[in-house]
């Protein structure tokens, strides 16, 4: 595969943010982009009177051996109730639409910090510990263990547009029950 130019890497997050956009309004949402330069948030869903009911902070993924979403470690501390993050994969057959996993930022913050510490314990390269670095990632499995997110644990969130729509007022949580951990 071709390495992509600077401008084509530059143009993975605005791509997964307007399809998120796209998504919100088929499912009868109301959204916008925030203001650009909004440190933790990408898109404003709004109620019918256009106040903002909840905030989406969107990482999209392109590539990349690990299946993962590139994070830092503000994000172990981002954790309000109306806050979510929606997670784009990109990286999907030609014809094919991305898949988003829509997961509560209390929920990602748990994750990022948990995975982290996890990662720091494994042993890296030849035996060697992990260095502290400010970078973390959001994986669907992980190759080491991480306490109360096994392999596969996005998939509960695969499509749970349902779970917007349950704060926005538009419909209910389309009954998907989230099991613990």
């Amino acid at each position: 595969m071709a390495e992509r130019t600077a401008v084509q890497k530059s143009l993975v997050g605005p791509s997964g943010e307007h399809f998120v956009l796209f998504r919100l309004y088929q499912q009868g949402m109301l959204a916008s982009l925030s203001p650009p330069g909004s440190p933790t948030i990408d898109v404003l869903i709004l109620a019918a009177d256009e106040s903002v009911i909840a905030t989406l902070q969107v990482k999209t993924r392109t590539r990349g051996a690990d299946g993962g979403w590139h994070m830092g470690e503000k994000h172990e501390h981002i954790s309000q109730p109306r806050c979510f993050y929606a997670f784009v994969d990109l990286e999907v057959p030609v014809g094919s639409l991305p898949v988003t996993y829509i997961i509560p930022s209390s929920e990602v913050a748990k994750m990022v910090a948990a995975s982290y510490r996890a990662w720091l314990e494994a042993p890296g390269k030849g035996g060697r510990e992990h260095q502290d670095t400010p970078l973390r990632r959001v994986q669907p499995a992980h190759p080491y263990d991480v306490p109360d997110f096994p392999d596969g644990w996005m998939d509960r969130y695969r499509e749970r547009w349902d779970l917007l729509k349950a704060v926005v007022g538009t419909g209910p949580a389309d009954g998907k029950a989230l099991p613990e951990g």
